[in-house]
C-alpha cells in the first residue's frame, strides 16, 4: 500500500465513514451549529436595536435636558426680574414713605415754629406794654408831681372819654 495511491477498499471505507460522518453531522450538528449561529446572530441583532433605542432615548433626553436648561434659564431670568421690580418698588415705597415723613415732620415744625413765634410775640407785647406803663408811671409821676398838674390830667381825660362816647353813639 502505497501513500500516494491508496488502495480501493481504503477509500471505500474513507468514503463511507465520511459518509457517515457527514450525514451525522448534516443531521445533528450542522442544524445545532446553524441554530447557535443564528441565536448569536438575533441576540446580535437584538443587542445592536437595544443599543439604537438606548441612543434615541439618550437624544431624546439630551433634547429634553437642553430644553429643561432653558426654561430653568428663562425662569431664573423671569424670577430675577420680578425680584428686580420688587425691589425697586420697594425702593420707591420706602423713598415715598420717607419724603412723606419728611414733609410730615416740617408741617409739624412750621406749626409748632408759628407756635412758639406767637408765644414770643405775646411776651414780647406783654414785656413792652410792662416797660411802657413803667415808663409811663415815671412821666406821669415827673410831670403830675403836684396836685393841680393831676387834676388838669383827670379833667383831660374826662372830657376826652366823654367825647368818644357822643361819637360812638
Amino acid at each position: 500500500m502505497s501513500l500516494v495511491t491508496p488502495d480501493f477498499g481504503l477509500l471505500f471505507w474513507m468514503t463511507l465513514i465520511f459518509g457517515i460522518v457527514f450525514f451525522l453531522l448534516a443531521k445533528f450538528g450542522f442544524p445545532m451549529i446553524t441554530g447557535m449561529v443564528d441565536r448569536r446572530s438575533e441576540r446580535i441583532n437584538a443587542s445592536i436595536a437595544k443599543a439604537k433605542e438606548a441612543e434615541e432615548s439618550l437624544a431624546r433626553l439630551s433634547e429634553e435636558q437642553t430644553k429643561m436648561i432653558q426654561e430653568a434659564r428663562a425662569e431664573q431670568n423671569r424670577i430675577l426680574k420680578e425680584a428686580s421690580e420688587a425691589r425697586d418698588q420697594m425702593i420707591a415705597k420706602a423713598k415715598e414713605d420717607a419724603r412723606s415723613q419728611a414733609d410730615d415732620i416740617i408741617a409739624h415744625a412750621r406749626v409748632q415754629m408759628e407756635h412758639e413765634k406767637e408765644i414770643a410775640m405775646r411776651d414780647i407785647r406783654r414785656q413792652v406794654s410792662l416797660l411802657s406803663v413803667e415808663v409811663a408811671e415815671k412821666v406821669i409821676r415827673k410831670n403830675l408831681s403836684t396836685e393841680a398838674e393831676q387834676m388838669a390830667l383827670l379833667d383831660k381825660l374826662v372830657d376826652e372819654a366823654a367825647h368818644l362816647d357822643s361819637k360812638n353813639s
